[in-house]
């Protein structure tokens, strides 16, 4: 477990504000399709789901840390412990949603667990959106950096390093450096290495194979590539 998503998750809401995410909404909304029952795999913080307030909204993620920080922003969402490659809550849902946690499978094989719970956990004909950082086609590395402050003093600013995709590889290196400003105003400077999968458009509408109506779309947004993923579950 990652530092982030542990001692370091009550940061989580100044390192990446929910305001952060008004941009990604309306792609995600008429992707998703009419409100009804949505599961959010690895939903973290709650910051997407902070804003998808049409829906019943069911959230599952690895890190209970996180977890206690989307209930406090997100209180009338059910909150569910779980791995999205693992879980199974026994009920179905109209929509399942991937966001940027799908970045933490670094394998083929860690995708297809996921997907077995996506399809598992849909209606037939169901949706599945799944929003990845990138995509191996149009991949470049570099830099990125953010951060916010609130009204009491506390402040969080964050250096992320994309390094250069191996050969053969599926996963990137991520470095991230924090710095975190208490509101007495001592400072603590936190770095993690990180681990990223990474996938083409023919790996991805591969491992797919089992869903219908797949669409793998990249664009050009304001904050920065959008990849955005869709497909339903094969009415059986």
């Amino acid at each position: 477990m990652h530092r982030l998503y542990g001692d370091l998750a009550p940061w989580w809401p100044l390192i990446s504000p929910p305001s952060e995410y008004v941009d990604e909404i309306p792609r995600l909304q008429a992707a998703l399709g009419p409100p009804g029952r949505l599961l959010e795999l690895g939903s973290g913080g709650g910051h997407v789901a902070s804003h998808l307030l049409q829906f019943d909204r069911t959230l599952v993620d690895l890190a209970e840390p996180m977890l206690a920080v989307s209930r406090e922003l997100n209180p009338d969402c059910r909150h569910e412990q779980g791995d999205m490659r693992t879980i199974r809550l026994n009920e179905r849902f109209d929509a399942v949603v991937v966001h940027d946690a799908i970045d933490y499978l670094l394998t083929e094989d860690d995708v297809e667990q996921m997907l077995d719970t996506a399809a598992e956990h849909l209606v037939d004909g169901g949706r599945l959106v799944l929003v990845p950082d990138g995509i191996a086609d149009t991949f470049r590395p570099g830099t990125t950096s953010g951060g916010s402050e609130d009204a009491h003093g506390r402040a969080a600013r964050f250096l992320e390093w994309v390094h250069e995709l191996q050969p053969g590889e599926t996963s990137v290196q991520v470095d991230y450096v924090f710095v975190l400003r208490e509101r007495d105003g001592s400072v603590d400077v936190v770095h993690e290495q990180h681990e990223c999968g990474l996938f083409t458009i023919n790996q991805w509408q591969r491992m797919l194979s089992d869903f219908t109506d797949v669409v793998v779309s990249v664009t050009d947004e304001s904050w920065g590539e959008g990849v955005l993923i869709t497909a339903r579950r094969s009415r059986r």
